[in-house]
């Protein structure tokens, strides 16, 4: 009787149909270990294995440039094969990978273990777009926002339980940290099993092998997406530094403003993103979030000029703006992302979207941390300026893309005579 009430307030929490809760618990389930992992893994490998920063950092650059190679093969491996099947193969390799890294004892061995769980996370990454347009229903936009928000609170749990362990600062903690993270993987994948099995859509007859790379809107839709996602490592490495080389606040604010910035987008995510379903609403809250970051970055860059606890206030005001505009910004990216796509190939167009995103997160703190760092207040400025005029395509982006996608009827008859 308990195990089933706890599990009707789960449902009711979550609501949807009971794909759709699968789903949501599967992936809260993968973001909780991926929590506990990564704000802990470059401090395992750097003090508990006793391998140099640099070569830490090279291998994950090696890691990472390679898994960007692998997102459009597997996305469109899942368009083909079974988003459902792709994904939990993938997962079951991240599982293997991450529980193979407590052996690791030397630089290669960690940039091969290190290069596969990398390649796995782009298939799998791939895969999940895919699954989730599947999952979608009559609401998508609805469901994508609920998974996000579920998504950003399996982060903040995992975040919170590695904390833990570096307080700990022993091998048995960090170990501890990295199982979970593959028994999450391993819980993550047996989740999808739930699933039922969603049957391949015929692709068009005559349609090249890779049509996402001839579509010019979606191709300009990736780099603009790409461009925009620069706003995260905004939050997570350029403003901890601006704080603590900059500004009077406590060394602690940095923490706060992160912490303020994670609830924000749990809280406030469904809410907003619910309603942004079309390309042309897409279009719209891409556009919204450029203008709320055109706000957000000289509140940030103000702060060095305000005493201790008005520097404070000024940079939780600011992170509130800038929260707001990361949820336009992601929820126009799934509008656009996902109904510019077409659905017999959504794992493709999936993987190439997350190119062009992890693309921007490579180049992101080089970036940061040179031009906007190294300009100051005048480095912030160019950055809200770039964020709104990244943002002001999207109306006409949207307009682009739906113009030139196919009439519903040319599917039709496309799809009956294949």
């Amino acid at each position: 009787m308990g195990d089933g009430g706890s599990g009707g307030r789960i449902a009711r929490v979550v609501g949807g149909s009971g794909p759709e809760r699968v789903l949501v618990a599967a992936s809260f389930v993968n973001r909780v270990g991926n929590g506990l992992f990564n704000a802990a893994s470059a401090m395992y490998f750097t003090l508990i294995v006793g391998l140099p920063a640099a070569h830490v950092g090279a291998a994950l650059t090696i890691a990472g440039l390679v898994g960007l190679s692998a997102g459009i093969p597997g996305g469109h491996l899942a368009d083909r094969r079974g988003a459902r099947a792709v994904m939990m193969g993938a997962l079951v390799v991240q599982a293997v990978s991450m529980a193979a890294l407590v052996f690791v004892e030397s630089w290669l061995a960690f940039t091969v273990v290190a290069t596969v769980d990398q390649v796995a996370a782009a298939v799998g990454g791939a895969a999940s777009g895919a699954l989730v347009a599947r999952v979608g229903g009559e609401r998508p936009a609805a469901f994508r926002a609920k998974l996000r928000t579920f998504v950003n609170l399996g982060v903040v749990l995992g975040t919170v339980g590695s904390g833990l362990a570096l307080a700990a600062g022993t091998r048995g903690a960090y170990v501890t940290l990295i199982l979970g993270n593959a028994a999450s993987f391993a819980l993550c994948a047996a989740l999808l099993l739930l699933l039922p099995h969603y049957p391949v859509l015929k692709a068009p007859p005559r349609e090249r092998r890779l049509p996402a790379f001839a579509d010019r809107p979606y191709l300009v839709f990736t780099a603009l997406y790409g461009a925009m996602g620069l706003q995260y490592s905004t939050v997570s490495l350029l403003l901890p530094i601006w704080i603590a080389q900059h500004t009077e606040a406590p060394r602690w604010t940095a923490a706060a403003v992160f912490a303020v910035n994670a609830a924000f987008c749990v809280l406030l995510q469904t809410r907003i993103g619910s309603r942004i379903e079309t390309p042309h609403d897409g279009g719209r809250a891409f556009r919204t979030a450029g203008l709320l970051f055109l706000v957000s970055c000289p509140m940030m860059a103000l702060a060095a000029y305000t005493p201790v606890w008005a520097a404070a206030g000024l940079l939780i005001a600011a992170i509130f703006v800038h929260s707001l505009g990361e949820i336009w910004e992601s929820s126009a990216g799934f509008a656009l992302g996902f109904g510019l796509a077409p659905d017999h190939a959504q794992g493709q167009y999936q993987g190439l979207l997350g190119l062009g995103f992890s693309a921007g997160q490579a180049v992101a703190p080089a970036i940061l941390t040179t031009v906007v760092l190294g300009l100051g207040v005048t480095g912030w400025l160019l950055l809200a300026v770039f964020f709104a005029a990244v943002g002001a395509a999207g109306p006409a982006l949207a307009r682009w893309g739906v113009r030139t996608r196919p009439r519903p009827e040319v599917v039709a008859e496309a799809a009956a005579a294949g």
